[in-house]
């Protein structure tokens, strides 16, 4: 099992005062207090199959003798039941902003081969709201222990395709759009058809800058999209899933059609 949720030891033998100004269970000594955190540029975090993803966390830190830096990060799904995180805190580094204020930045990574292994339960349930816990410390040997710092979601990567047929066609004449939406599998790392889902059917006509939704489809088996739909004019189509708590957003490449 491959849980981080494990605090470091924060030192010291004064004891400990409960507090939750900065956190769901905050405790520590003296007047080092966590005021600001920032995960992923206030972004999701989108995992796939392979690609080792990494993310910033920005932990902005007060004590009036300065801030020392942080002595622990963690991450994990908020949901106990589910166990730890698979997440690795890879290194900090902190930017001084005043004499009692710095922002330390954790950064943290995401292998998708190591996730299948972390937990005997299924992986992909991982996947929603996430929290940070961190333990900061300052210059004259204050420290804070903070959980709940900051909720963010992490969330299983979709693809999603698009295909006309024919490429051409005169005006007035039915084409058939069709594509596959399909998502990251955790446990297997395979991308699976996501079936059940509502997918926008979009167009732009030729100079026009935006797109427009023109239908919405539903995936069926294996993650399979087609409609048919009369040509206007001459333009691109595509598809946009607009994501779920669990799962990302995406929106297709276009596809050209052009007009006999």
């Amino acid at each position: 099992m491959r849980g981080r949720t494990a605090w470091a030891s924060a030192g010291g033998a004064a004891a400990l005062v409960l507090v939750t100004a900065t956190g769901a269970h905050a405790e520590g000594r003296g007047d080092i207090r966590v005021v600001k955190t920032v995960v992923n540029g206030g972004g999701n975090v989108i995992v796939g199959t392979s690609k080792t993803i990494r993310y910033p966390i920005d932990i902005t830190v007060k004590d009036g003798s300065g801030v020392k830096g942080l002595t622990h990060v963690s991450t994990f799904n908020t949901s106990s039941a589910l166990g730890g995180g698979f997440v690795d805190w890879t290194g900090t580094s902190c930017v001084k902003k005043s004499a009692t204020t710095s922002v330390c930045r954790a950064m943290m990574a995401v292998t998708p081969g190591w996730i299948p292994g972390y937990s005997d339960s299924d992986s992909n349930k991982t996947a929603g709201v996430w929290q940070v816990n961190a333990t900061v410390k300052a210059n004259d040997g204050d420290y804070w222990i903070s959980d709940r710092i900051a909720l963010y979601k992490v969330k299983r990567a979709v693809r999603l395709t698009t295909v006309i047929a024919p490429g051409s066609v005169a005006k007035g004449g039915t084409v058939t759009v069709a594509g596959t939406l399909s998502r990251a599998n955790w446990e297997d790392l395979k991308y699976h058809g996501f079936s059940g889902q509502q997918v926008e059917l979009q167009f732009r006509k030729n100079g026009a800058a935006h797109y427009s939704t023109v239908r919405t489809v539903t995936t069926g088996d294996a993650g399979k999209l087609t409609t048919k739909v009369t040509v206007a004019s001459a333009g691109s189509w595509r598809w946009y899933f607009p994501g779920t708590t669990t799962t990302s957003l995406k929106v297709s490449a276009g596809d050209l059609l052009n007009l006999k």
